[in-house]
C-alpha cells in the first residue's frame, strides 16, 4: 500500500435533513439562505463556510489533494471554491445524481488514479488526529469510535447516534458493518457499542463493491453496504481506535453548537 496525500470529500447531498424547517432554531439571514438550500458544507460558521474548517483539517493532517463531489452544472460548492486559494489542491467531482454515497465514491474512480485515499463527509469535522492515523495505515480501514464517548464529546445527540452504522471488530480487524441497526443488532450490556462515522481510507478495490452493491431499502447506493461487500470479497479494513469530538452539521440545530465550538478557530486566509 501507498503513501496518501489525497481525500474525497463527499459534497453532493441534497441536504435534504438541513432544508426542514425548525422553527425553535435561530440562524442569520446567511445561515438561513443556506439551510435553505441545504447546503451544508457552504453553512456560514464565524463567517467561514463549514466546508474551510474541513479542508483545514484536511491539511493539517498532512493531506495535499482533495477531491470535491459535487453536483451538475452550476454548482454552488464549484461556485464558490473554483477561483478562491485554499490550503490544498482542489478537483471537482460531478456526481450526475444524488444516488448515495456509494455512487458519489464511484464517481471519483478517475480521479484517484489506482491510489488510496481518505473518504469523508462534508457536513462532520474530524479531529485531526483522526485523519493523520488514516494516512499512517498501510492498508484500507476506519476509525472506529466508541457510542458513549462520541455522545460525551461532540455534538450528536443520542438517538442521531443510535442510527450509525455499527461495527464489529476482532484483533484490529473490521469483521461486520451493519447499516442502520435494529434493537437485535446491539450488542450485549456490558460490551462496548463500535460505530462508524463514515470517514474511510480506501483502495481501488472499492470501486467494484460501489459498482456492485444493492441500493439500500431507502433506494440509495450505501457506503457501508458496499464496505460490507468488499468485506465479503476478502478486502481487509483495519479499525483505528477513536476518540471525538466529530462536529455533526446534518441539520439546522447544529449549528449553534458547532459555531460555539469552532469560535476562534484558526483558518488559513
Amino acid at each position: 500500500m501507498r503513501h496518501t496525500d489525497r481525500a474525497l470529500v463527499l459534497a453532493r447531498g441534497l441536504g435534504r435533513r438541513m432544508r426542514k424547517d425548525d422553527h425553535g432554531v435561530q440562524l442569520t439571514a446567511d445561515q438561513q439562505r443556506a439551510a435553505e438550500a441545504g447546503l451544508k458544507a457552504l453553512m456560514p460558521i464565524d463567517g467561514r463556510p463549514f466546508l474551510d474548517y474541513v479542508l483545514g483539517s484536511l491539511a493539517d493532517a498532512g493531506l495535499r489533494s482533495v477531491g470535491l463531489v459535487i453536483g451538475p452544472g452550476a454548482d454552488p460548492v464549484r461556485s464558490h471554491y473554483a477561483n478562491l486559494t485554499t490550503p490544498v489542491s482542489l478537483d471537482f467531482i460531478v456526481q450526475p445524481e444524488a444516488r448515495g454515497t456509494a455512487d458519489a465514491v464511484l464517481a471519483a474512480e478517475g480521479w484517484a488514479e489506482d491510489a488510496p485515499f481518505l473518504a469523508l463527509n462534508a457536513d462532520n469535522l474530524y479531529p485531526v488526529q483522526v485523519l493523520r492515523d488514516l494516512v499512517a495505515l498501510q492498508e484500507p480501514g476506519l476509525p472506529v469510535f466508541d457510542r458513549e464517548d462520541l455522545i460525551a464529546s461532540s455534538n450528536i445527540p443520542p438517538e442521531r447516534v443510535q442510527s450509525f452504522a455499527l461495527l464489529e471488530v476482532d484483533d484490529g480487524v473490521l469483521t461486520r458493518i451493519v447499516e442502520k441497526p435494529a434493537d437485535a443488532d446491539m450488542p450485549g450490556a456490558g460490551e462496548p457499542m463500535l460505530v462508524s462515522m463514515n470517514c474511510w481510507r480506501f483502495d481501488s478495490r472499492i470501486f467494484s463493491a460501489c459498482r456492485d452493491v444493492e441500493p439500500s431499502p431507502r433506494g440509495e447506493f450505501e457506503l457501508p453496504l458496499a464496505v460490507g461487500l468488499a468485506l465479503r470479497r476478502g478486502v481487509q479494513f483495519r479499525a483505528v481506535p477513536a476518540r471525538g469530538p466529530v462536529l455533526d452539521l446534518s441539520r439546522r440545530a447544529d449549528t449553534a453548537e458547532v459555531a460555539r465550538r469552532l469560535r476562534g478557530a484558526h483558518l488559513a486566509p
